[in-house]
């Protein structure tokens, strides 16, 4: 069971690196080297770093000093198997929302994440992150919507 918490607290400091605009915190819960990562259209990478890349032109994009993509990741049921005592593998369900001030949209989506945890350095990383998606829906921000966001994550 401790095991499964680590690995479950690894995926919730994924996401909270996510929204909060982390590439440090973001590329730190993969392993240093090799991760297979297919993330559909945003891309598939044999290595954490290029994701890494693709995840900060997004997420640290400005237009007068405020971010301009707003992201809300909530991860849900996760079915977690141990391998072995250094190695798992896993199934998240994703709930998205993101908000794109450029294009003024707001997106709303589903899909699930198939990931394998290992242990590097005494820490749980991911060495596999796929994501498919489900569905989504992109609709117009009104005019008369007010967006409020801050210029970093916390």
């Amino acid at each position: 069971m401790e095991a499964i918490e680590a690995i479950k607290a690894l995926k919730h400091r994924y996401w909270r690196a996510c929204d909060a605009k982390n590439p440090q915190g973001f590329r730190e819960c993969f392993i240093a080297k090799g991760a297979s990562i297919d993330f559909g259209a945003l891309g598939r990478f044999d290595d954490a770093d290029g994701i890494a890349k693709v995840f900060e032109s997004i997420a640290l994009h400005q237009v007068d000093g405020k971010p301009v993509i707003l992201d809300m990741h909530h991860g849900v049921l996760p079915d977690i198997t141990l391998t072995s005592d250094t190695s798992a593998v896993g199934a998240w369900t994703l709930r998205f929302r993101q908000v794109n001030l450029i294009n003024k949209t707001e997106t709303v989506s589903t899909g699930e994440y198939s990931d394998e945890y290992v242990i590097e350095n005494g820490e749980w990383k991911m060495s596999k992150c796929h994501f498919r998606s489900y569905w989504s829906i992109t609709r117009p921000i009104g005019a008369d919507t007010v967006v409020t966001a801050e210029s970093g994550g916390a």
